[in-house]
């Protein structure tokens, strides 16, 4: 059984902690309820073989519902040329010649 030192799931806590920084409960509840599902499952197993198993479903879901996330409207490699471009030209118009 996978625990934290205080008692607590690993493995679980984790999953539950990135699944809400993506944000995707609203847009796939199931695949959520899944990747929930399989991180309680690795935290209860004791056998290396179901443990493997698990974890090889839980990061193929993981994948899936990162896919999935909502884009951040800011920060994204497109807003960072957009505004380099927009430093350049604010440049350019003030340029004297």
């Amino acid at each position: 059984m996978t625990v934290r030192d205080g008692g607590g799931p690993v493995v679980e806590d984790e999953t539950r902690a990135e699944l809400a920084r993506l944000g995707v409960e609203e847009t796939a509840p199931g695949l959520t309820a899944l990747a929930v599902k399989l991180a309680e499952a690795i935290d209860g197993a004791d056998a290396p073989t179901a443990i493997a198993v698990a974890a090889r479903e839980l990061r193929a879901t993981m994948q899936e519902l990162r896919r999935l996330a909502p884009v951040d409207a800011e920060g994204d490699t497109v807003d960072d040329i957009a505004a380099a471009r927009a430093r350049r030209r604010a440049a350019a118009r003030e340029a004297p010649g």
